[in-house]
């Protein structure tokens, strides 16, 4: 049997040990275990997968791609920070692509996903009026991420989980959440999103959740303005 033209394919072991330790790379920058503009040595992270440095090489390679690596030419690999400029344009699409969502989940009706955002709000209220911020920010990720897989669209849903992954939302969320007052306004501006796709109206819940994330930009914002204050004080 004639083989297909172009690269060899990898070997499939190396191809899965790549793809583990990609993920396992991405979720420690998204949750911040590896800190933001931290160095990446391919031999330290080789140590601390047990593999050798060729996956580790591959995978820094992907994580580049996805904007989440930093690689500068005799210098180093780093975890990348997102500049104020990136933040807006991943925030300008998040807002496109979530508004969308709220839109395609209105126009399903009942679905799974309904019923669990419902019982997010009930817990989230909960969260507020106990001023738990950790647990009010756990609830925000459910919340748009029930939002983004109820729509049922997979091609919004991988161009959404790439963009969240650029952002590294978890880190940013807590700065939004610690603006005053932005618990309880957050929490308000769920439940209009909510309603409106109970109502199934598809055009309103759009236009809330994209309102929603422009005001989430917004505090944000503020309170980076306010920590680059702080450091220079």
């Amino acid at each position: 049997m004639q083989q297909p033209s172009g690269q060899a394919r990898k070997p499939l072991q190396q191809t899965s040990m790549q793809a583990r330790v990609a993920e396992e790379l991405r979720q420690m920058i998204i949750t911040g275990e590896l800190a933001p503009r931290s160095s990446l040595s391919e031999m330290a992270l080789s140590e601390t997968f047990g593999v050798s440095r060729t996956p580790i090489r591959e995978a820094l390679k992907q994580l580049q791609i996805e904007g989440l690596v930093e690689v500068r030419p005799r210098v180093g690999t780093f975890v990348a920070v997102p500049s104020r400029r990136e933040i807006t344009e991943l925030f300008q699409m998040k807002e496109l692509l979530e508004g969308a969502a709220a839109r395609l989940l209105a126009l399903r009706g009942a679905v799974p996903e309904t019923v669990r955002l419902q019982e997010n709000m009930r817990e989230a209220d909960e969260a507020v009026r106990a001023g738990d911020t950790d647990r009010y920010a756990q609830l925000v990720h459910e919340f748009h991420d029930l939002i983004v897989t109820g729509a049922d669209n997979t091609k919004l849903e991988a161009h959404y989980r790439t963009l969240m992954n650029q952002l590294a939302y978890a880190r940013l969320v807590q700065t939004s959440l610690a603006q005053p007052g932005r618990l309880s306004e957050s929490d308000h501006e769920h439940h209009r999103v909510v309603d409106l796709i109970l109502a199934k109206d598809g055009d309103g819940a759009e236009r809330v959740m994209r309102e929603h994330v422009r005001r989430s930009h917004q505090a944000l914002m503020a309170g980076m303005d306010e920590r680059e204050q702080g450091h220079r004080g």
